[in-house]
């Protein structure tokens, strides 16, 4: 379905993208698949993925499993600046999944969410941990 494409920047260690890239696989598209922890962040393509999705470098940081508390990130008076370069430098602090479609840009967390942003649904998806999931 290359006239609905998709990207997905995806980390293969998080049960939430991998139930996020398997919706959809469902669905029936092939997505581009980017792995950023391996590929790294431009700071422009942060800053698309940021404006595309109205919000902020602190709204997709993470902080589970990253060193984001030892970097001094979490702190209400860090600038955006700031965390933009950790994230371009710690590629692990950025949140995901984030999937781009003609319907949008989000950050699919829980995995469902992803359904808003494609044309065309899976019949049903049972997710790692065994919930069903079901088209809306």
């Amino acid at each position: 379905m290359s006239d609905f494409p998709i990207t997905i920047y995806h980390n293969p260690a998080c049960g939430t993208s991998r139930n996020t890239l398997a919706m959809i696989e469902a669905a029936g598209y092939q997505p581009t698949v980017v792995e950023y922890v391996k590929e790294g962040w431009t700071r422009e393509r942060l800053e698309q993925l940021l404006s595309s999705m109205g919000v902020g470098p602190r709204d997709v940081l993470r902080t589970k499993g990253t060193p984001a508390e030892e970097l001094g990130l979490l702190g209400a008076g860090v600038s955006d600046e700031a965390i933009l370069a950790a994230m371009v430098e710690h590629p692990i602090l950025v949140n995901r999944p984030i999937v781009v479609t003609p319907k949008g840009t989000r950050m699919t967390r829980p995995s469902e969410q992803v359904l808003d942003l494609l044309e065309q649904q899976p019949e049903g998806f049972t997710k790692e941990d065994g919930e069903v999931v079901r088209p809306r």
